[in-house]
Order: structure tokens, then sequence, then C-alpha cells
């Protein structure tokens, strides 16, 4: 197939399948190891445009009491007003404000809100295929990662351990795998 027939079977409006996809985290706890962790309750949504990437947008609102890091205690702890504040800020939020084609993807810049904190964020995704599935969707495929600073969006708890260093570290990176199924074609 031509990269312009490609382009045109691609380009279209899609959600993402919550089903088939993992929007998760990783930090360094004590200094010595990662501490893994995902949001299972996210909905997501776009248009993507394989041929003028610049035209393609997308949204993403994550409910934030969903984290799950395999640990009740830590949860609870996540939910608190120590990190997310939950009660008062229930939803994480995405929304671009620029893609462009890089190398084997995508980069996409957007806004991220966190505890009504918005900040600009940029990831680089990496296109890993499309499909027919078995019930006839179309589904596209992206992974993508990005390292932020948690202190830029107000998540600061933290406890110095006696060795030296904290507990938690600064850096969280940002890890998406994405399924999206087609709703509509181009327009």
């Amino acid at each position: 197939m031509s990269t312009t027939a490609l382009a045109s079977t691609l380009t279209g409006s899609y959600a993402i399948d919550p089903t088939h996809s993992r929007i998760g985290f990783v930090a360094r706890h004590a200094m010595v190891t990662k501490v893994r962790g995902s949001f299972n309750e996210f909905e997501g949504s776009g248009h993507f445009d394989a041929e003028n990437p610049t035209d393609s947008h997308l949204q993403l609102t994550i409910q934030a009491d969903s984290i799950d890091t395999r640990n009740a205690d830590r949860d609870a702890h996540l939910r608190s007003n120590d990190f997310f504040d939950m009660e008062t800020y229930p939803q994480i939020s995405f929304v671009s404000t620029g893609v462009e084609a890089i190398d084997d993807g995508y980069r996409v810049t957007g806004d991220l809100t966190i505890k009504g904190v918005t900040k600009a964020v940029t990831v680089d995704f990496e296109y890993t295929g499309t499909a027919v599935d078995p019930y006839d969707n179309t589904r596209i495929g992206f992974e993508g990662s990005t390292t932020v600073n948690r202190k830029d969006w107000g998540v600061n708890w933290n406890a110095a351990l006696e060795a030296g260093g904290v507990l938690v570290s600064e850096k969280v990176t940002l890890e998406f795998d994405v399924s999206a199924i087609r709703t509509s074609d181009a327009t």
C-alpha cells in the first residue's frame, strides 16, 4: 500500500479503548527501586490525520482515584492531600496543543492538568501499527513516555531518608500504551 493510501486509511476520529490500553507511571522509591502504577479508569478521543499530523488533536481524562500500585495503603496515601488530593481534584486531564511527525512516530505537545495546575508537556509516541479486529473495528496503536517533575503540579510530599536522599523521587515517568478504535472516517 502506498504511503498516501496508508495515510488515507488511518486518518479519522478515534476513541481510546481502555480495556486494551494502559496509562501508567514509574517513580523511584527509597532511592533504590522503582514503583510502577497505573490509572485504571480513563477515556480519551481525538482526530488523527496521518497525512497532515499538525491537523491531529486529542484529549484524555483520567479518574485520579483509579490509581493502582498493587498496594492498598500506598494507593490510599497517593489519593490523599499529601499527593493528589483526589477529593478536591478527581480528574487528571491532557489536551493536545500540537502534533508533529518525527522519525518513527509523532511528538504530541499539550496541557497536562493535575491538582488544578496546568503545565505543558511533550510526549514522543511510536506508531505501533494498525489492525482490523474480529469485530471489524479499525485499531491504531501508539506507545510513548515522558519524564516530568511531580512538584511542578504541586505533588510535593516526601520524607528524608536516614542515609540521605528522599523516599519518593521528584521525577516520574509517564507511560502510555494506547489502542484506539476508529469512530469515523476522515472528514
